[in-house]
C-alpha cells in the first residue's frame, strides 16, 4: 500500500437507478500527477468525492495513503487537500489572511499558521501579492492562492477537480502547470480530473480513463497515444465557394444576376464561358448586326 497513493477495488456507488461507479478498479502510484479523464457522467466527480470522504461507497474498498476510507475517514481528511474548479477564496481579505484562516481551521496554532502560510505562499510565488486584497487578483493569481490554501495542511494527496486551468490565459495556465509540477517535486501527489488532453499530456505521469463507472484505459500518456495510432488524415476542400455569392448577395440585383448565370464548357473543350438561363448566349456576345434591327415603317413599305 505504501507505493500507491490511491487503491480502489470493485468500487460501487448508485444514485437511485443511476450506476455512478460500477466495480471501478484503480491504482495511482506515488511520485507524480495522475490524470483522471472521461466524458461527462463517467463517474469522475463521484470517485473524487468518495476519496474526499464526502460520500460513502455502496460497495468495494478504497484506500488513500494506506488508510481505509470507509473505516477511518477522519484520518484520510488529515492527508488530503481539495481544490475545486473555482477558487474558493474570500475577496475582501488579503491572500495572506485567506491562507492563514484555512491553517487555523486545520487546528494549527497562531505561530504554526503563520509559518505554514509563509511556506505555501513562497512555494507558489505569491509573496509579492500576499498582502493585497484578493479582489485585485487576476484569475491566475486566484487559482494559485486556492492551491496555497489547499496545501497549508501539508497534504500527502491533492485533489484537483474539473479543469483547474479553465478560463485562464495561456501565460497563467503555464504558470499554474509549473506550480503543480513543483508540488510533486516537493512530495505532494496530485490527482487531476480534466477533459483537456493537452493538460493531461503536459502534467500527468499516469492517465486513467473511465466511462460508465469503470476504468477503460490506463497507462502513461505515451502508451495511450501509441494505442490510438499515429496515422493522420487531412481533408481539405478542392475549391472554396466564391465570396460575395451567398445569402446576402442573393438578395440584391448583383446576387440575383450572379445566380442566373452558370459556367459551361464550349462544346466540351476549351475555355469556359458564361451561359444565360434566358438564352443560348449572353447578350454581350450576340451578333451586333442582328441586335435591335430596325423594323419597316408604313412609309418605307410604299
Amino acid at each position: 500500500m505504501t507505493e500507491n497513493i490511491i487503491v480502489a477495488e470493485d468500487l460501487v456507488k448508485r444514485f437511485g437507478k443511476v450506476q455512478a461507479l460500477d466495480g471501478l478498479d484503480m491504482t495511482a502510484r506515488s511520485g507524480h500527477v495522475t490524470a483522471l479523464l472521461g466524458p461527462n457522467g463517467a463517474g469522475k466527480t463521484t470517485f473524487v468525492r468518495a476519496l474526499a470522504t464526502l460520500l460513502r461507497a455502496d460497495g468495494g474498498s478504497l484506500w488513500v495513503a494506506g488508510i481505509d476510507v470507509a473505516r477511518h475517514p477522519e484520518q484520510v481528511r488529515q492527508v488530503i487537500g481539495l481544490a475545486g474548479q473555482r477558487a474558493a477564496v474570500e475577496s475582501t481579505l488579503s491572500g495572506r489572511e485567506n491562507v492563514r484562516m484555512v491553517a487555523r481551521l486545520f487546528g494549527q496554532s497562531s505561530r504554526q499558521a503563520a509559518a505554514s502560510t509563509l511556506r505555501v505562499l513562497s512555494q507558489l510565488g505569491l509573496e509579492d501579492v500576499a498582502d493585497r486584497r484578493v479582489k485585485t487578483y487576476s484569475g491566475g493569481l486566484r487559482r494559485r492562492l486556492d492551491l496555497a490554501a489547499s496545501l497549508v495542511g501539508a497534504p500527502r494527496l491533492l485533489l484537483l477537480l474539473d479543469e483547474p486551468t479553465a478560463g485562464l490565459d495561456p501565460s497563467s495556465r503555464i504558470q499554474l502547470w509549473e506550480a503543480i509540477r513543483q508540488l510533486v517535486a516537493n512530495g505532494t501527489d496530485v490527482l487531476l480530473t480534466t477533459q483537456y488532453l493537452e493538460e493531461a499530456d503536459q502534467l500527468a505521469g499516469q492517465v486513467t480513463i473511465i466511462d460508465h463507472g469503470r476504468v477503460i484505459a490506463n497507462g502513461t500518456p505515451t502508451e495511450l497515444k501509441a494505442l490510438a495510432g499515429s496515422d493522420v488524415i487531412e481533408v481539405r476542400p478542392h475549391r472554396a465557394r466564391p465570396t460575395g455569392i451567398g445569402r446576402r448577395a442573393g438578395r440584391g440585383r448583383v446576387g440575383r444576376a450572379a445566380h442566373r448565370h452558370r459556367y459551361q464548357p464550349r462544346n466540351g473543350a476549351g475555355r469556359d464561358r458564361p451561359v444565360s438561363h434566358y438564352g443560348s448566349r449572353p447578350e454581350s456576345r450576340r451578333d451586333p448586326g442582328r441586335a435591335r434591327r430596325p423594323q419597316p415603317t408604313p412609309t418605307d413599305a410604299r
